[in-house]
């Protein structure tokens, strides 16, 4: 196998399985770009929209009888590539369900194309086992990220951010075959969103892309409603099938612990000094805009900003990402004149989604699209981010453990980074006992040069690329220190971290958002 190094000196092989692989050449090189227009002809590349023959005369049929109905009507044949999405979180009930329907009808060597999996997904291992799963090309969490990381994964598995899954789909690189899309309202011509009945879950953006560019769509829901399903986050025109069933999920489990404010001192000590970093960089000024994630620390930091912009008379022109109640009740309070929300977090947010009309439900293109002329996150002025280890060149790692295992997605983390004017890391200077500064991360998820500041209990350090904030950091008379001091005073308690062991077979490859491998990801030694 040849490999090459790529701009951040991580070794990347240029061909796997049959995929010529594009090493990362910078967050803004955008190489596979300049590859798609010198080599694709945009009427014959295959991710273009899905063109039906000839239209039908009046009513279409597309509302299925039953499961079985909608499979035979499928037709889904081993080595297809199904794709789903994650509104519903860990209440999340249609995955499972069409896997192990597949699997019952003798169905082998799926590519599962999820925008993200959770630990109700942690019951897909039984069927990678059994080889009716052989290949994940989204984010992993949990059991099926170690079961990768083990080796159980037959084929090479591919980690998108957000963004950089609406691309794929987009260019072509991921080719869906069959999208199910859950739908918690929908009409029996396949208008649907996520706004109304018992499983509402806010935004339905996400599968967006896979309504548009999969070779066929279908709707599934437990709340049929009578034409025209409005408004429709997932067009009617772009769906085959239509399925009515008892229930597609349980959205109270959209709430889940890391979606909670924290009471932790340390956590909540890294959110107050993030807030105060905000103000004193002049980051928080009338009409300013922000994205801060659902974690307990980001929700805190969040508080505090909003007492800042309270004291300072001060109002954010849009606050983005996922929504939580958090965000609502700043919006009620008229600190904040609009949400754009890609997700929602809790149910509070769900029903502001439904109701507030400042209260605007967004989809992939819109909010993270690297192929757009500019997105949502591109009008950030700041976003303040999580990561399990950040290194002395400010790369960051979000998907992999510093013992290895895989056990996180990507998410929005590498687009709002890259877009952001300001990119803010919080994370606790260990945990565990182990650090979470390295010499280098375990891996590369995000690079150095977006990421601009990270702040931890034990202080601020601030990127050497922004001069302007560590002046004004130390103008305000904040707890600036430098990364390498950092690295070295947690060493002083915690004491260098065993180094997690490989063998040499890449099980999965980290994608930056233009479709560069920016790392990749080994199977790791028995623990």
């Amino acid at each position: 196998m040849e490999w090459k190094t790529n701009a951040l000196g991580r070794a990347i092989p240029l061909e796997i399985e049959g995929r010529k692989l594009v090493p990362f050449a910078g967050a803004f090189a955008d190489p596979t770009g300049a590859a798609i227009a010198a080599s694709k002809d945009i009427s014959t590349q295959s991710g273009k929209k899905k063109l039906r023959p000839v239209p039908w005369r009046g009513k279409p049929d597309k509302l299925t009888k039953s499961w079985d109905d909608l499979f035979d009507r499928l037709d889904i044949r081993d080595g297809a590539t199904i794709s789903f999405h994650h509104h519903l979180r860990d209440g999340d009930a249609i995955v499972l369900e069409v896997v192990k329907r597949l699997a019952e009808r003798g169905i082998h060597n799926l590519t599962l194309a999820p925008s993200a999996l959770f630990s109700v997904h942690d019951a897909l291992v039984p069927y990678i086992r059994a080889g009716v799963i052989t290949k994940i090309e989204g984010s992993m969490n949990g059991a099926v990220g170690a079961a990768c990381s083990r080796g159980e994964m037959p084929k090479t598995c591919v980690l998108r951010s957000h963004g950089g899954r609406q691309r794929a789909i987009q260019d072509g690189d991921l080719k869906i075959d069959v999208a199910f899309i859950a739908a918690p309202c929908a009409d029996a011509f396949g208008n649907a969103n996520g706004l109304y009945g018992k499983s509402a879950c806010g935004p339905l953006g996400y599968p967006k892309p896979d309504s548009e560019y999969a070779d066929k769509v279908t709707v599934i829901t437990d709340n049929l409603v009578s034409y025209p399903c409005l408004p429709w986050a997932i067009c009617g025109s772009n769906v085959d099938y239509v399925l009515q069933v008892e229930s597609i999920g349980d959205s109270s489990k959209i709430v889940s612990g890391t979606t909670r404010l924290t009471r932790s001192p340390t956590q909540l000590l890294i959110a107050d000094l993030t807030a105060r970093f905000i103000e004193a960089a002049g980051l928080m000024h009338e009409g300013f805009s922000f994205q801060a994630g659902a974690g307990g620390i980001s929700l805190a930091a969040t508080v505090f900003l909003a007492e800042r912009m309270r004291r300072a008379g001060v109002k954010a022109s849009f606050a983005h990402g996922g929504a939580t109640k958090v965000l609502v009740d700043l919006l009620k309070e008229d600190l904040l004149s609009s949400i754009v929300d890609l997700q929602s977090f809790d149910l509070d947010a769900v029903r502001s989604c439904a109701e507030n009309p400042s209260h605007v439900a967004s989809d992939p293109f819109i909010s993270y699209g690297p192929r757009s002329a500019g997105c949502v996150a591109s009008m950030l002025d700041v976003a303040i981010l999580g990561a399990t280890e950040i290194d002395l060149g400010f790369n960051v790692n979000v998907v992999t453990h510093s013992d290895g295992l895989l056990l996180h997605g990507i998410g929005g983390h590498s687009d709002a980074a890259a877009s952001a004017g300001c990119t803010i890391i919080t994370a606790p200077s260990f945990r565990k006992r182990i650090p979470i500064v390295r010499e280098e991360v375990t891996t590369v998820t995000c690079p150095g040069e977006v990421v601009d500041v990270l702040v931890t209990e034990r202080g601020i350090a601030i990127n050497p690329r922004r001069e302007d904030l560590l002046e004004r950091a130390k103008k305000a008379d904040l707890p600036c220190i430098k990364i390498s001091e950092l690295l070295h005073d947690v060493r002083e308690i915690t004491g260098a971290p065993e180094l997690p062991r490989f063998k040499d077979r890449v099980v999965a490859m980290i994608e930056w958002r233009d479709g560069s491998i920016i790392d990749v990801v080994r199977e790791i030694e028995s623990i």
